[in-house]
């Protein structure tokens, strides 16, 4: 029987597992969707996709020994933690002053200044929970394309892995853009500022890990 239709499915079913689980890169693309529409969604994709093509070359090429260095998963979690509560802070002033002094404002105009490549590179490197999937959940597929067809085989499962993070970060910011429509820029806003508080509540989350691995709690 040929592996490779079976390992294809694996690294689908695999995939699916981190892509399409609730995360700051979701929420942030979900929040800034009026604003960049489907472009969002895949300006952020290229942004996760320049971390996460090297995170997967170091386990390929045995260099998963970075993952277990003393300090690591503190020093992510602190970053992280920190990166994910300023930026969500940021967000929650932003929608909450444009709530208060606004009635409607054109959000097609109402750009960022933060590159959503920018954003979804920064909020892929420092989130411990992506780093910890990939040499966990994720080094099982990588360690299996090199067994199956060595370094092609990397790339194949590569391919395989990541049209799915485009197509949900695509397609869930195309819905959500359509859905601003119908629930108006107010509302919109409401819901922006709960995608911010979101993102402090996972940075909160970080520092508890931090906490943890320090051995604090």
């Amino acid at each position: 029987m040929n592996p490779f239709p079976l390992f294809l499915l694996s690294v689908i079913l695999i995939s699916l597992s981190g892509a399409l689980s609730p995360g700051p890169l979701l929420f942030t693309n979900l929040s800034n969707a009026s604003r960049w529409g489907w472009r969002g969604g895949f300006w952020l994709s290229i942004g996760h996709t320049f971390v996460e093509f090297p995170v997967i070359l170091l386990i390929a090429f045995g260099l998963s020994f970075l993952f277990y260095l003393p300090g690591f998963h503190v020093g992510l979690a602190i970053a992280g933690g920190s990166v994910l509560i300023v930026f969500g802070a940021l967000q929650v002033r932003e929608a909450t002053k444009s709530i208060e002094d606004v009635e409607e404002i054109d959000l097609a105009k109402d750009k960022p200044t933060r590159h959503p490549i920018l954003i979804g590179f920064v909020f892929s490197a420092l989130n411990p929970f992506f780093i910890v999937w990939w040499f966990t959940a994720g080094a099982k597929i990588v360690l299996d394309a090199l067994l199956l067809a060595a370094l092609a085989g990397v790339i194949i499962m590569f391919l395989s892995h990541v049209w799915i993070d485009y197509v949900w970060l695509i397609g869930t910011a195309w819905l959500t853009n359509k859905g601003t429509h119908l629930i108006g820029t107010k509302g919109y806003r409401v819901l922006n500022a709960i995608f911010g508080v979101l993102l402090i509540l996972f940075g909160a989350v970080f520092y508890v890990n931090a906490l943890v691995l320090f051995g604090i709690l």
